[in-house]
């Protein structure tokens, strides 16, 4: 630092010793100019607009040292002379040039002219008062370039800032939109599935009273055809009458050939009657008394109950306890839809005679039951139990029951003592419990030597159980989860007719092949709504009815049928993936003169299946709903065939098929040509 303040004195002096030189040989009319300047304000000692100047010195020779040094002596040895002579030199402020100027406090221009020389200590704080107004100069132009970049920073932290909250703003405004497009999106998703489930139930709907139509209008024309086949046989003799079977597994129980005769309800009635054509009209008005006086005793019979003759009835009569009757005479209860919760051990006791008893849709419970209650009925033959909460079958039921109804429980296991003593039983339900093979005793079902009819649809069922009755002629398994047949189950059921297996999860690869192959009275399978890929093999040899509705069929494999004898007459195929590769032209072998009904709508079939034309005694089919496009001359009717028309009724709507492209020949073997249907055709 020492060297800086050492340059900067020599500076100073040069500057200031050279005018001082000039000013001596000036002539006097630039001391005139300078009054001048001095007067207007303009001189060294004062700034432009009237602040003073920064305290500036000059240096001066000292009373030691001559003043007429040379230009060498001043530019190059300056630092030395001023380190070796610190006293050489006075220093005057600014402010006293100033005054010199100004005339205020005159300075003589003489150099010889006594000036007070400055000590050291005074030039030292000289120096140091202006190094510090240096310091203080360079400290107020940091501190401005700090206040310069902080402001500066302060703007670029705002800018920031505003551009963050624009930013957000924006992706806010961007997420408030995807979202409402998201929410919109969804609402359209939303009702398009909404519509597309409105169209289905629609559609649903349609093919439901479309088939309920079509239903009707096929038995009309069963009865027509019924009706036209008969006046054919009492012209011809010799011809024997064609019945249409139609689906089985609609049959009511009560309609089947292996029940025993109509139990008499009530029987009573019937010898009324009798009595009435015998002894007139005096007996009638002696049993109109008899019947009178039984009503005004009434037995017991509570509010909300009717009684006709030997029936009683209390359907919905909100009773909570079981009535206590006394009517000996009394053929038939029925207390269906009450609040009973339990049965005593007396409770019979005074109707001792019933003969069918029914006690549906109540609150009854095992242990409510008391194990006594049913013994004292002696002629019994009707029990109804559904829709109640039991969990066994009642015990010692009598050994006259023919008919037993526990549907809708919640049985959870059949011992094999739980059917002891019911040889006379005919006709068992036990639908919509909780029943599985596990659950069942193998010898549960051995004292039903006349069982034929059973019901255990709506379980959990995944294999037909063991220990089947051997009297056994129909089984119904529908909505179980059924999965595999094995080879043994029908080894003992030689008589079985009917066996339904819809609604489980069977397919043809989980059906043993020796299951029901040599059956000789199994006549109908109904495997609808399963999980069949083919139509299975090995199927019975008495076949006559068979229902494969509602699967994922893709193809009837050749000769299928051609085991059957005397051959299959019915074939429901209808709801399937069968298509124009699917059916092979001997997929029907074995059934060209024994098929009566064929039902294949609902599939993806391009052309008639090969062999149809052949099949002799068909009566009914049913190709809608496909993809057919054409009917050939010959894909139906078999035009060398010279024998009677058989077909009765042929369904092609619902194809794309153009009715003008279709010959007149090509139905020639249909008895009337209003019987085919062709409208409406979907359009390409």
């Amino acid at each position: 630092m020492r060297w800086w303040l050492v340059v900067a004195s020599l500076w100073l002096l040069v500057v200031l010793t050279i005018p001082d030189a000039q000013a001596r040989g000036r002539p006097r009319s630039q001391d005139g100019r300078r009054e001048k300047r001095k007067r207007d304000g303009q001189g060294h000692g004062q700034s432009r607009r009237g602040r003073s100047r920064p305290l500036k010195i000059r240096l001066v020779p000292g009373p030691n040292i001559p003043v007429d040094l040379t230009e060498n002596q001043r530019n190059v040895g300056s630092d030395r002379t001023l380190r070796e002579q610190p006293s050489s030199y006075n220093v005057i402020p600014d402010s006293e040039l100033s005054l010199e100027i100004s005339g205020d406090s005159p300075v003589p221009n003489d150099p010889s002219e006594a000036i007070t020389p400055l000590t050291q200590e005074e030039i030292q704080r000289i120096l140091w008062r202006e190094e510090e107004e240096h310091r203080e100069e360079e400290e107020r132009l940091r501190k401005k370039d700090e206040a310069r970049r902080k402001r500066r920073k302060q703007r670029k932290e705002q800018e920031e800032i505003q551009r963050k909250i624009v930013e957000k703003k924006r992706r806010e405004e961007e997420e408030a939109l995807r979202l409402q497009m998201e929410k919109e999106e969804e609402e359209w998703r939303r009702r398009l599935e909404e519509e597309e489930e409105r169209r289905q139930q629609e559609a649903e709907r349609r093919r439901e009273e479309e088939e309920d139509r079509e239903k009707k209008e096929r038995e009309a024309r069963q009865k027509k055809r019924e009706q036209e086949e008969e006046e054919e046989r009492q012209a011809k003799e010799e011809e024997e009458e064609v019945w249409l079977r139609g689906d089985v597994f609609q049959m009511r129980p009560e309609e089947a050939d292996f029940l025993p005769a109509p139990i008499p309800t009530p029987p009573a009635a019937m010898e009324e009657e009798l009595r009435e054509v015998e002894t007139g009209e005096e007996e009638e008005e002696e049993e109109e008394e008899e019947e009178e006086g039984i009503v005004g005793n009434r037995g017991g019979l509570p509010p909300g109950c009717d009684i006709s003759d030997v029936i009683v009835t209390c359907e919905n009569a909100k009773l909570i306890h079981f009535p206590p009757l006394s009517i000996p005479e009394l053929k038939s209860l029925s207390l269906e839809g009450n609040n009973i919760s339990s049965i005593p051990a007396e409770a019979f006791n005074g109707i001792p005679n019933l003969e069918w008893v029914n006690l549906k849709k109540n609150q009854l419970t095992s242990a409510g039951v008391d194990a006594k209650a049913f013994t004292g009925l002696k002629m019994l033959r009707r029990l109804y139990l559904d829709g109640n909460l039991l969990e066994t079958v009642p015990s010692d039921l009598p050994p006259t029951l023919q008919e037993l109804k526990i549907s809708e429980n919640r049985l959870r296991r059949i011992d094999k003592n739980s059917f002891r003593g019911l040889s006379s039983l005919v006709i068992l339900e036990m639908e919509g419990n909780v029943l599985s093979e596990g659950n069942i005793d193998p010898l549960a079902f051995a004292p039903l030597t006349q069982l034929s009819y059973l019901r255990l649809g709506r379980n959990l069922f995944r294999t037909v159980p063991q220990g089947l009755p051997k009297s056994l002629l129909e089984l119904y398994l529908e909505n179980n989860v059924i999965e595999e047949i094995s080879e043994t189950v029908f080894n003992q059921t030689s008589d079985l007719n009917v066996v339904s297996l819809r609604h489980n999860k069977l397919d043809e690869t989980r059906i043993a092949p020796l299951a029901w192959f040599n059956h000789r009275n199994l006549e109908s399978i109904d495997l609808s709504h399963n999980e069949l890929y083919l139509v299975p093999s090995f199927l019975p040899k008495s076949l006559v009815h068979l229902v494969l509705v509602g699967n994922n069929i893709e193809r009837i494999p050749g000769y299928v049928f051609a085991h059957m004898d005397p051959g299959l007459e019915f074939l429901y195929l209808s709801y399937n993936k069968l298509d124009g590769e699917g059916i092979e032209p001997e997929s029907f072998f074995g059934a060209y003169h024994s098929m009566v009904e064929m039902c294949l709508d609902h599939n993806q079939l391009v052309n008639v299946p090969a062999g149809i034309n052949e099949m002799t005694n068909l009566h009914f089919l049913r190709l809608d709903h496909n993809k057919i496009r054409s009917i050939p001359d010959e894909g139906i009717c078999d035009p060398d065939h010279s024998g009677d028309h058989t077909l009765v009724a042929l369904r092609l709507e619902n194809n794309y098929i153009n009715p003008r492209d279709v010959s007149p020949t090509a139905f020639s073997c249909v008895r009337s040509s209003s019987s085919v249907v062709l409208r409406p055709q979907k359009t390409k």
